[in-house]
């Protein structure tokens, strides 16, 4: 495999910490544990950190301890976003890598049979995250000193690593190679000439100099000057203003893609896609579905005509096990295949991470085996994949989970949990009260009037959508300032919910689901969960202790549980909680500490990576828009030209917003970009 034959350069290998701070609370112990655990190469150990301990601080440490480089995964690109900033921050010096989906928005192909609705493939590539997936895996092919910050997506097809490494161009002061060659090399590589517009991926040729602005980069380009077919000089430079940056004595370009194919790999695969139409025509006219035999030929004769003769067809990822020379059934090559075995993978937000890769698989294979069956793909469409749980096992690394609940999973296939609860703050878990649930709506309604005279905010759960939308009216009716949040409310009005509650315009929330991770409101002084004794997911071990750490941002936080019964899931809660506050306290008395709340910018409460970052640099930076500002629009009051204009407009600021990975705000815009376009259809049929 790769990662033992590709041998990478000299040169890069020590990571080296950038300490804000010294370790404190907790996390010394933490720091020596896990990096014991490591050194004696324990598979498995599992940080139970708690909210605000310090856990990102803690894992830089353990990396720092044993110089070894890690793939952070994460479940989603929010939580990425803030992590990939922080550990830049740590740091500075090093590879600090991103590695996400690339897409802005992507609706996977799928068919309907109810229905015989067919949904064709819709997507749009953020070219910005593109660029950093590209740069992230030329890290891991030349250094040592790198951190990955990485989304499940890292278990999904990337292109065959071999196929990859077979396609790059070094290039070395001396060598002997020709304008045309290195032109002809560069276009199979996927890099377009364009002598008038100069942008990544592209090059552009003036006599003998041509200039390569490489697909990994975001600021440099390469001038190379050629004198009688030989290489005389390797120089960087701002492809912006021209400015010389630097002479180098080597240089290697890296494919425009990773799923890049060599010509004659291409040609083998086309053969072998033609010999699997025959066989898979064969089985459909046996029997008896002509129809679908008819529309497979048709789109798959398409796809190879493409192929023959542009190199590529959409979808091409559906060949993809041709195109790698796979074996039916066999795993896809992913971002794993690229790292090398000494790398730490680290599971963040543990209890929802490791579900989640199990639950990729499944749904893939679901839709696309209808696709299969009604004629839309080959049998080996199958194979464009994700990894299955057990086989994204067998490929991980040494591994640490993190979690303030970890499941039994990550317990079960740890040598040792360490934990990390002892807050710097000094910040104790809150005091946990139950209350009889047959007054319970009463009972909230006075302690929300307390908690709002000492001015705090109120969080509420409850169990259906039902129950959240009237217990709301109920307390609007008494003159209680209340909001409620659940599914059905759209993604713009949840951020301006959010941001709100922490504003003051609204003192009370409601809602289902309110354990989001990273959703920190150091305003919230009391959490209420209702029917607390109802078994359940919403009201499981793992859930209540994540819901009752909404209040550990605050001093004064206190959690109310209704039941009329305590269940086993509650009373683990309730001990868990206990536990973790007698252990600070102990640790506030023994060193003096008073706990003071946490201290946080009331801004977009999503804002994520970019402003940190911006903060760090000491840049003003562009405000993230407003959602009111947003949505503030009277678009029946438009005419076509103006919701033309507002598309564009929105659809430009939901782009600029994904570069600066704001994927909250993008969601935003993304969402209200669609009820602009939806209104302009609407005008324009009705001719208003």
């Amino acid at each position: 495999m790769l990662k033992h034959s590709f041998k990478r350069k000299n040169g890069y290998g020590e990571l080296n910490l950038y300490r804000p701070y010294p370790p404190a609370g907790d996390q010394p112990h933490a720091i020596r544990d896990l990096a014991q655990g490591l050194k004696a190469r324990h598979q498995g150990q599992t940080l139970l950190g708690v909210t605000g301990s310090g856990k990102t601080y803690t894992i830089a440490n353990v990396l720092m301890e044993v110089q070894r480089p890690a793939i952070v995964m994460v479940h989603n690109k929010t939580l990425a976003a803030q992590l990939y900033s922080e550990f830049k921050e740590f740091f500075p010096k090093n590879a600090v890598e991103y590695f996400v989906s690339y897409y802005d928005y992507y609706q996977p192909e799928a068919y309907v049979p109810g229905t015989d609705t067919y949904i064709e493939k819709d997507s749009s590539i953020n070219d910005h995250i593109e660029q950093m997936r590209l740069s992230c895996t030329k890290a891991l092919l030349e250094r040592k000193d790198f951190v990955v910050v990485a989304t499940v997506s890292s278990i999904f097809g990337l292109g065959a690593p071999e196929s990859y490494l077979q396609m790059v161009l070094h290039l070395v002061r001396g060598d002997k190679i020709g304008r045309q060659e290195i032109s002809h090399r560069l276009a199979e590589m996927q890099y377009k000439r364009n002598d008038l517009v100069f942008e990544r991926g592209s090059f552009r040729v003036r006599g003998d100099v041509i200039d390569i602005y490489p697909a990994e980069e975001d600021k440099d380009a390469l001038r190379v000057a050629l004198f009688d077919d030989e290489v005389d000089t390797l120089s960087l430079f701002d492809p912006l203003t021209g400015e010389m940056l630097a002479d180098v004595p080597r240089y290697t370009i890296y494919p425009k893609s990773h799923f890049v194919t060599p010509q004659e790999t291409v040609r083998c695969a086309m053969q072998n896609i033609r010999t699997e139409l025959k066989e898979q025509l064969a089985i459909l006219k046996r029997t008896n579905k002509l129809v679908e035999a008819q529309r497979l030929e048709q789109r798959t004769l398409y796809d190879l005509e493409m192929m023959q003769e542009i190199g590529y067809c959409s979808g091409i990822e559906n060949y993809s096990r041709h195109l790698s020379g796979r074996k039916p059934g066999e795993p896809p090559p992913t971002l794993f295949d690229y790292i090398p075995p000494e790398a730490v993978l680290i599971v963040d937000e543990s209890h929802v991470t490791v579900p989640q890769i199990g639950a990729m698989f499944r749904g893939d294979r679901s839709r696309k085996e209808t696709l299969v069956r009604y004629g839309f793909r080959l049998p080996s469409a199958l194979d464009n994949r994700p990894l299955t749980f057990e086989e994204w096992e067998e490929r991980k690394l040494q591994t640490i989970y993190v979690s303030a609940t970890p499941a039994e999973y990550e317990r079960k296939h740890s040598r040792r949990v360490v934990e990390l609860v002892v807050r710097p703050t000094g910040i104790p878990d809150p005091q946990v009260t139950v209350k009889p649930a047959l007054r319970q709506v009463e009972d909230l309604f006075d302690e929300i009037q307390k908690t709002v005279a000492a001015g705090w905010r109120v969080l509420v759960t409850v169990l259906t959508k039902k129950m959240a939308e009237n217990l709301t009216d109920y307390f609007y009716d008494h003159d209680l300032r209340v909001r409620y949040l659940h599914s059905d409310v759209d993604t713009v009005e949840r951020v301006e919910i959010l941001r709100d509650l922490r504003l003051g315009a609204f003192d009370v929330l409601v809602g289902i689901n309110l354990l989001r991770e990273g959703l920190d409101l150091p305003e919230v002084g009391l959490v209420a969960i209702l029917d607390a004794d109802k078994e359940g997911f919403l009201r499981s071990e793992i859930s209540l202790v994540q819901t009752i750490g909404r209040a550990a941002r605050n001093v004064e936080g206190r959690v109310i549980l209704y039941a009329d019964r305590i269940t086993g899931s509650m009373q683990r809660a309730m001990d868990e909680t206990k536990r973790r506050r007698i252990k600070q306290r102990q640790f506030n008395e023994q060193h003096g500490i008073s706990p003071r709340s946490i201290k946080k910018e009331v801004s977009n409460v999503m804002e994520g990576a970019v402003r940190m970052q911006r903060k760090k640099r000491g840049e003003r930076g562009q405000q993230v828009a407003d959602p009111a500002d947003v949505y503030a629009k009277d678009y029946d009051a438009m005419t076509i030209p103006e919701l033309l204009r507002e598309a564009k407009r929105l659809e430009g600021m939901m782009k600029k917003a994904a570069r600066e990975l704001r994927f909250e705000d993008a969601v935003v815009l993304r969402d209200q970009l669609n009820t602009c376009r939806e209104r302009t259809l609407y005008a324009a049929g009705s001719g208003t």
